[in-house]
């Protein structure tokens, strides 16, 4: 196959330049090096267990060639953090840093959301996030903040900084904060609908960012592309799609660009895939599926993409791998429940290797949360695991337990574990923090916490390469974590409700609550 050479040291030059720690654009190398892109394909191949599946792939644009024809991650070309858990794999690599031994947490700025009182089907949603909800941190180039500058449509405020925080808020609003500062970087944009899931802003820099409406409060429940230059919608494709045979319209997934394409499971059960080229948005083709005797179930997930194969998981319990070049299905696995965490990908000796866990759900009011990690090429179990949870009624609403936050992979002096939070996985709600080995799955330790948690756990490295990590529970504090023992070094109040996860950016963080709240903190 002809090796491509991307001239990105040309690129890298013009782009840097005044942006404190330096913006790099979305084509980035050193100065006197040449990167050579990654073209090995991924087989295409299907294994037998999709033989348990009925499935259609309906190419809508057959002029197109839908193939990836570059597969490294463009995610990785930045300072900025412009996707949930930051990259394809997921894995939350935002490159946390700390001095010695952190002790606290302290608080930099509080930035207020708008709020909407609109009753709806599912009741009144406010302002602050939700679920999944983490901010994006965007470093802009030096051309791409001149173009906005010069752009009055844009919308900027005097506060506009090229380091700027994305969020997507239950207030149905796109809110962009300054940094530094907390100010409101430019005017909030109007989604129409609350947004509950993570946005993805376009490494390309080109101004798109991509947001799912979550529930219906005034109008159509769409996937959304909006232009910051324009400071408007673009391209809306509603959920209630005729071609889908599931009638639940909504958008929590966070989409994912690879190679001018971006790939965006819906609730609707069907997986689309955009066409992406040119800045212009337009539905290429889309994979339907279920299990025979089963209707179709919604994907609530992100995908996880490796090279040209993605992964997710839906509310049935079932995992796919599919080949992203043609939208066909790989391999299948059953996971026995509502997968709603996110799956997260690495890459052991040439092999990925995907980390995936479920609630209880459909399991009724008791059961049992099922974590796996399978071998991302073939679909076969590594390990399986289990842990009992329970499923809590109150006030005619469930809350299931089990796994809701994207399982943090290990580094440094933990690089054989991998964490992540259960709810209700003790009585009156309780909530645990767990490391669990990378090669047997086997339970090293867990750490209570004051409730249950939905927020993803992130990472910080210090100069010995020891992991301390922070994460927040559903009654608004965040915690600090001492990876190698699970020993609460510091925790405090912060928030209302930390149901979305947070950005990591050098020593500090930013996440969102639920009430109106977005905190930016330290770790010190």
């Amino acid at each position: 196959m002809k090796k491509l050479l991307f001239f990105g040291a040309l690129l890298s030059m013009l782009c840097l330049g005044a942006c404190g720690g330096g913006a790099k654009s979305a084509a980035v190398a050193d100065a006197d090096t040449l990167v050579e892109k990654d073209t090995t394909l991924l087989p295409d191949t299907m294994y037998a267990s999709v033989e348990k599946l009925q499935w259609r792939v309906e190419v809508l644009d057959s002029t197109v060639d839908g193939t990836l024809h570059v597969l490294d991650d463009p995610y990785l070309e930045s300072n900025s953090k412009l996707a949930f858990r930051a990259n394809h794999l997921r894995n939350a690599d935002f490159g946390g840093k700390v001095k010695g031994v952190p002790t606290r947490i302290v608080k930099d700025w509080v930035f207020d959301t708008d709020v909407d009182y609109t009753p709806t089907k599912l009741g009144v949603w406010g302002g602050g996030t939700g679920w999944t909800s983490q901010p994006l941190y965007v470093e802009w180039p030096d051309e791409v903040a001149k173009k906005f500058r010069n752009t009055p449509a844009a919308k900027l405020t005097p506060d506009f900084s090229q380091k700027e925080i994305v969020v997507a808020s239950l207030c149905g609003k796109l809110h962009f904060i300054n940094f530094e500062s907390g100010k409101a970087s430019r005017e909030a944009i109007d989604m129409g609908n609350p947004v509950k899931g993570t946005p993805m802003v376009d490494p390309r820099f080109n101004g798109l960012v991509y947001a799912g409406h979550g529930v219906q409060a005034h109008g159509a429940v769409c996937q959304n592309v909006v232009d910051l230059f324009s400071h408007s919608i673009v391209y809306q494709n509603p959920g209630l799609d005729p071609k889908a045979s599931r009638f639940w319209p909504a958008s929590d997934s966070s989409p994912i660009y690879a190679d001018g394409f971006v790939f965006w499971p819906c609730e609707n059960g069907l997986i689309y895939k955009y066409d992406v080229k040119n800045g212009k948005v337009k539905k290429h083709s889309f994979l339907s599926y279920n299990r025979p005797g089963v209707h179709a179930a919604g994907v609530e997930s992100s995908m996880c993409v490796y090279k040209n194969y993605g992964y997710f998981g839906d509310n049935h319990g079932n995992i796919l791998c599919i080949n992203l070049n043609n939208m066909k299905p790989v391999w299948y696995y059953d996971n026995h429940d509502d997968i709603d965490a996110t799956i997260v990908c690495e890459v052991e000796n040439g092999v990925p290797f995907v980390y995936t866990a479920c609630e209880v759900d459909r399991q009724g009011d008791s059961g049992m949360c099922h974590i796996a990690k399978l071998n991302g090429l073939n679909g076969e179990v590594a390990w399986a695991v289990q842990v009992p949870c329970t499923r809590h009624n109150i006030n005619n609403k469930h809350f299931d337990g089990g796994m809701y936050s994207t399982p943090l992979l290990g580094g440094g002096n933990c690089s054989d574990l991998i964490f992540s939070t259960l709810a209700n996985d003790g009585v009156n709600g309780d909530g645990h923090f767990y490391a669990f080995e990378k090669r047997t799955g086997k339970v090293v330790y867990k750490t209570k916490l004051k409730h249950y948690a939905w927020s993803s756990p992130v990472g910080f490295y210090n100069e010995k390469n020891e992991l301390f990590i922070v994460v927040g529970d559903t009654y608004g504090y965040l915690y600090l974590i001492e990876g190698k023992s699970g020993r609460v070094i510091y925790d405090e109040r912060f928030g209302v409700n930390f149901e979305s996860s947070p950005v990591v950016v050098g020593n500090t963080l930013v996440v969102g609550s639920r009430g109106q709240s977005v905190y930016k903190v330290h770790i010190e």
